[in-house]
């Protein structure tokens, strides 16, 4: 099983997820981190973007985990945006594309989802659901009294792109994901400047960065082959 999951994945692929590991790990033992919690989300995370990387419904299964653990961890630092986002939005969502990326396999391998192209009225449909989607949240984030509140409602706008383009199949996805990557390595940041700790986030945060734009361009690779395939078979 494990030597059929090494050669699942590319050489790029296996460089990739090691030095994303590893500096995860670095920073974490570096700054004599205690948050083990906190390590084990970061290791299961930048493991599902892998999967995702790929079209992977492992990589849903794996998301919806990693929701349940960065919720709580959001909770005990106060960021209540990023605990409602994750718990109540990103875990059902990740849920919901799990069942949507099963049920549309690209000509039967379960392993890789079939990649969809949404119209520009969808695109529409997206955005006027995403403010919202924004505005209701900034209103609630407001009334909990959540920490860096404008961050925090970024996040909202950047995770609910990237959860829809996930549940609709879309290789943007990856580049909403990467939108909030950016905001939650500001977020976490501003988390450290009291507790040095919240760097080893910060560092899980910059290697999710490099793997959701490794997806982006891999998905788009998958899109030109899936497309040349049908091609072929026409």
């Amino acid at each position: 099983m494990l030597r059929r999951a090494y050669q699942y994945f590319t050489t790029q692929e296996k460089i990739l997820w090691c030095a994303s590991v590893g500096a995860i790990l670095l920073s974490f033992f570096l700054l004599e981190g205690t948050q083990y919690l906190t390590l084990a989300a970061s290791l299961i995370g930048v493991t599902s973007l892998l999967f995702n990387a790929k079209g992977n419904p492992i990589g849903q299964a794996l998301t919806v985990v990693f929701s349940l653990f960065y919720g709580y961890i959001s909770y005990a630092c106060a960021y209540y945006g990023e605990m409602i986002t994750y718990l109540g939005m990103t875990a059902p969502m990740a849920l919901l594309a799990l069942i949507s990326w099963l049920r549309h396999p690209f000509q039967g391998n379960r392993a890789q989802v079939q990649v969809n192209r949404i119209s520009r009225r969808e695109h529409g449909f997206m955005w006027l659901l995403t403010a919202a989607v924004t505005a209701g949240f900034y209103f609630i984030l407001r009334a909990l009294g959540t920490a860096s509140l404008l961050p925090s409602t970024i996040s909202v706008t950047t995770s609910f792109l990237a959860v829809y383009l996930t549940f609709r199949r879309s290789p943007l996805y990856a580049l909403g994901y990467a939108a909030n990557d950016v905001v939650l390595i500001v977020l976490w940041l501003l988390a450290a400047r009291t507790d040095r700790g919240y760097l080893a986030v910060v560092v899980c945060f910059a290697a999710f960065l490099a793997n959701d734009l490794y997806g982006f361009l891999n998905w788009r690779r998958m899109e030109e082959k899936q497309a040349q395939t049908c091609q072929k078979c026409a």
